[in-house]
């Protein structure tokens, strides 16, 4: 019997090369990430593992730290936490540590700074550092506590998933894109439909899948569950590892024989563009049935560790150009990183934003998990370009989150209420 992808990264990085889908595992790691909000239980964790001992940590180029969640620093507290990693990073020599003024939202950040390789196994204490399957890595969340102690010892335990493979087939209709794809998957198998699963996206239309799509779906595989997604690598994986001229990475394809707990067909011809209403990311009806709702909404979030790459930016610019923001939509636009946001300037898509009336955030995660920059009041309802949308997520819990992508909120901010471009 052959071996998925997923299967193949975790044998090759523990020594126990009998290991089937079911087993537990000791692994090596490759990476280890944490945020402002993880990092500093991890780093309590990581000093009571060396105590006594003159250790440090185990590779001082593969601890990667961004603080991004409540920066730049929204109050005392959040300045305490950022405090943590930067002196821990000073005294680690931490080489991957981006401070204020470089730093950007990790899932964007990481990929982009070249920090993440096809075949490696990446660990970060953040749930959504599942994104970076699109580059063919198993990249899965842990908690706080076995990232602290992966920091000193580079090891980790896993079990080794069973994978589900997802089949897409023919042909995307206009304005449909990766987030659609992955919330009408999730519609179909609900929230817990992968639990502790890989997740991996197969099929005609992922082959033809740009990387920031690609993102995209593989950042929402932790919303059904997954513990982690992935795409097999091709040209288009070869390109982006190329651009950032990244070298020695080992290619993982999928044995013929491979065995799948399950294989699901998703004919993309009848997917339209997809909106997930409160509370859950399950939650998706398609767009022809939302519009005739009109919902109105008070807020529209573009951006975040989902869609806030360049390509989601210009998609959004598009729709705005030329046009006003409805007066009683607050519109706030999160670039993932400062490239990012630099490139959406010389694009000319920041401008557009603002003359549109939006306002521009720098790189964070802000509202996203009821941060700052954007916060709910009771009652209001906000369209986000987000991964979740729980009860209370975005702020008051009497205010509500739909989900959507990009072009969706674009046209919804322009109308004041939830509609297609």
């Amino acid at each position: 019997m052959g071996f998925t992808i997923s299967e193949k990264i975790l044998r090759d990085h523990t020594d126990n090369k009998n290991a089937v889908a079911g087993d537990f595992i000791l692994a090596k790691v490759d990476k280890c990430l944490a945020n402002d909000i993880t990092a500093p239980i991890a780093i309590e964790v990581f000093k009571k593992v060396i105590q006594g001992t003159n250790k440090g940590v185990f590779n001082k180029d593969r601890i990667i730290l961004t603080p991004d969640h409540f920066t730049p620093n929204k109050d005392v507290a959040s300045a305490n936490q950022c405090k943590i990693l930067r002196e821990f990073a000073y005294e680690y020599q931490i080489s991957n540590y981006f401070e204020q003024g470089r730093v950007g939202i990790e899932h964007c950040l990481i990929p982009e700074q070249g920090l993440v390789k096809t075949g490696e196994l990446f660990i970060g204490a953040d749930s959504h550092t599942c994104t970076y399957g699109a580059l063919g890595a198993f990249s899965t969340g842990v908690g706080s506590t076995d990232l602290g102690v992966a920091m000193a010892t580079q090891q980790c335990w896993f079990k080794v998933p069973e994978t589900i493979k997802f089949i897409y087939s023919g042909k995307l209709n206009k304005w449909v894109s990766g987030k659609d794809l992955i919330l009408y998957t999730i519609g179909k198998i609900g929230v817990d439909g992968a639990t502790y699963k890989a997740m991996e996206f197969s099929g005609e239309v992922i082959k033809n899948l740009s990387m920031a799509n690609r993102f995209t779906m593989c950042n929402m595989a932790i919303e059904a569950g997954g513990k982690n997604g992935i795409i097999e690598p091709d040209k288009i994986t070869e390109l982006y590892l190329k651009e950032r001229k990244i070298a020695d990475y080992h290619i993982y394809k999928n044995d013929k024989d491979a065995f799948y707990e399950d294989e699901i067909p998703l004919d993309c011809n009848q997917i339209e563009l997809q909106v997930a209403f409160p509370h859950l990311p399950e939650n998706t009806k398609p767009i022809s049935e939302v519009s005739t709702m009109k919902i109105e909404i008070d807020q529209v979030v573009i951006g975040f560790c989902t869609n806030g790459r360049l390509e989601d930016l210009k998609i959004a610019a598009e729709i705005m150009r030329n046009q006003k923001i409805n007066p009683h939509v607050r519109c706030i636009v999160f670039p993932g990183t400062q490239q990012i946001y630099l490139n959406a300037i010389k694009k000319g898509y920041i401008r557009i934003f603002l003359e549109s009336g939006a306002i521009i955030s720098p790189p964070t995660c802000g509202p996203c998990l009821g941060g700052h920059m954007g916060i709910l009041a009771e009652g209001e309802k906000a369209l986000s370009t987000t991964n979740r949308n729980f009860l209370g997520r975005m702020g008051h819990i009497k205010s509500e989150i739909y989900l959507s992508s990009p072009a969706v909120a674009a046209a919804s901010a322009l109308k004041g209420y939830i509609t297609s471009p």
